[in-house]
């Protein structure tokens, strides 16, 4: 055997060799293959602004933290209640989960404005403020219910037949149990003001998950968000027609912190109407008319407002047929009502206690707030002449104005559905538009009412001073009411603080620095948003299309929408 040659020694000043930096060509090839996945998810995922993702996340993060002891929490908590952690709902423990959640209701609002303003700028498309929603509702899914105690009646009401009582007939406390111990007192002895179809629902998330309360919300959040899906899939096409953008629309309908904060985290039923409203109003302009009515006809037998918008359907029908306006009108109008009596009667009879729910529509007039307009007019007319007149009676105040209030809807909604009678998009932007007044001239209103109309005006062309509006609106609407579920409306000093909160997030869309914290260089420097492409200098990332529509947002016209929550 010869003997194998010594390796060289290496002279002291010889350059040490060199290695490679990225490895092997097959570790490159993996490298580049992984880097092209994460690309290619990246684009289908509409490229996220990360920051305003980010904080949005840590905000519903915090509350998500915050309500097991600062929410609308159950009664008896089997998670928190015999543990380590009670302290988190009562006393200082109590105060610092609503601090928390308040602290992340502030970044939610912050990173919403933050998303609209690249939505504005065309930085962010629509797909990307999908994603970006999408991630923020994540902790929504599993919190305690947020800013009200309504989805326990949902699971009371959803019992209430399983025991043998009669929801329209029967309150809660009827019943007794472990559902009647977390609803609200205000209405133990109220019977259910929510149609049959929606009984029926609830009824199948108690037979689910019996009487625990927390999988009960759960599965009932998840079962509501069927609605938010389906306004998502309706969106595009829909918005495209109404002449809005969806870029804009999935903002100001899906990312925004009503929806997300109010509507998901609250477990309101709303949800579902908001997904089937834009869905029979699609259908109606794609000439599937008889679809149109039943999808609007399921809307109504979940909550009766949805209804409205019925008879702007027929119109959009009868736009299409030939002959006078009347008699398109009867051609159109005689289907739609067989069908809706078809449907309607089915869901009805589904649940074996016949029309009783009709009476009980009132209901929700037992609430007297100032956020209804009628009610807020009679209590401010009995509070001036109070100071004059002794021995005044405030229900008398209120139950007029609440008449006139009525009146004064019958007439609009009357004027409205005259004024569409050319049917088309025109129809459907007034049914929209009747619904929000429905929503604030109602007897009762409250802060998820105002999504009825807002999930059609959303896909309607707005200028930077009506998304202004729309943020204003929106977080007043989301503070007014406490994270436990009470009332604020009454709670002067704290609403002034929510006055400016919404007036300077909604400056904030145009303006970065709103109260000058960052100096005037900076200032200088900073240049407002402006609707179309991204400003000039503002060191943001290059305008581009938007991924899901080619029409512009108008910015120099004056709000084609009306301000909504």
């Amino acid at each position: 055997m010869s003997a194998q040659p010594s390796p060289p020694i290496p002279r002291p000043d010889a350059p040490a060799p060199v290695t490679p930096a990225a490895g092997t060509p097959s570790d490159r090839r993996t490298g580049d293959r992984a880097g092209s996945r994460l690309a290619g998810l990246a684009g289908r995922l509409g490229h996220p602004p990360r920051r305003t993702l980010l904080l949005g996340l840590a905000g519903t993060v915090l509350m998500l933290i915050g309500a097991p002891g600062g929410g609308g929490i159950p009664v008896r908590d089997p998670i928190l209640g015999n543990s380590a952690l009670s302290f988190w709902r009562y006393g200082h423990g109590a105060l610092l989960a609503t601090i928390v959640i308040y602290a992340g209701l502030v970044l939610m609002v912050w990173a919403w404005v933050r998303l609209g303003r690249d939505v504005l700028a065309r930085r962010t498309g629509g797909r990307a403020v999908l994603t970006t929603a999408a991630v923020w509702m994540i902790p929504m899914l599993v919190t305690p219910p947020l800013f009200t105690r309504d989805p326990y009646s949902y699971l009371a009401q959803g019992a209430l037949p399983l025991a043998g009582f009669d929801p329209y007939v029967y309150g809660p406390d009827e019943m007794g149990g472990v559902l009647t111990d977390n609803v609200h007192f205000f209405w133990q002895d109220t019977p259910a003001p929510y149609g049959p179809l929606f009984i029926l629902m609830a009824q199948g998330i108690v037979l689910l998950t019996g009487h625990s309360v927390i999988a009960g919300v759960i599965a009932m959040r998840l079962m509501l968000l069927t609605g938010l899906i389906l306004l998502v899939a309706v969106l595009p096409a829909l918005t495209r027609r109404l002449g809005g953008r969806p870029a804009v629309a999935l903002w100001i309908a899906v990312a925004n912190p009503v929806m997300v904060v109010h509507m998901v985290g609250g477990v309101h039923n709303d949800l579902l109407v908001v997904g089937l409203l834009p869905a029979a109003a699609l259908l109606a302009l794609r000439r599937r008319f008889l679809w149109a009515i039943v999808v609007a006809s399921l809307a109504m037998a979940i909550k009766a407002s949805a209804g409205l918008i019925l008879p702007f359907l027929v119109l959009v029908w009868a736009a299409t047929l030939t002959g006078s306006f009347w008699r398109r009108l009867v051609r159109a109008g005689a289907p739609s009502v067989a069908m809706f009596v078809a449907v309607f009667g089915a869901c009805t009879w589904v649940t074996g206690f016949g029309l009783g729910w009709l009476p009980a529509l009132s209901a929700p007039s037992m609430i007297m707030n100032w956020l209804s307009v009628s009610t807020g007019a009679g209590q401010a007319l009995y509070s001036v002449l109070g100071m004059f007149v002794d021995g005044l009676n405030p229900l008398a105040f209120i139950d007029v104005a609440r008449a006139i209030g009525a009146g004064v809807l019958a007439i609009l909604l009357v004027a409205l559905w005259w004024r569409a009678r050319e049917g088309g998009t025109v129809a459907i932007r007034n049914a929209a538009i009747g619904l929000a007044l429905a929503a604030v001239l109602a007897p009762t209103t409250l802060p998820w009412y105002l999504s009825w109309g807002l999930c059609l005006l959303a896909m309607t062309a707005w200028s930077t001073r009506g998304l202004q509006w729309v943020i204003a609106g929106s977080v007043w609407l989301m503070i007014v009411y406490y994270p436990t579920g009470e009332t604020a409306l009454y709670d002067w000093p704290f609403l002034a603080l929510c006055a400016a909160a919404a007036v300077l997030a909604a400056v904030s869309l145009l303006r970065h620095d709103p109260l000058g914290l960052a100096g005037d260089g900076a200032r200088r420097g900073a240049s407002p948003v402006a609707g179309g492409a991204a400003p000039a200098g503002s060191g943001g990332a290059p305008a581009t299309p938007d991924d899901l529509a080619d029409h512009p947002l108008p910015t120099g016209a004056p709000g084609r929408a009306p301000a909504g929550g």
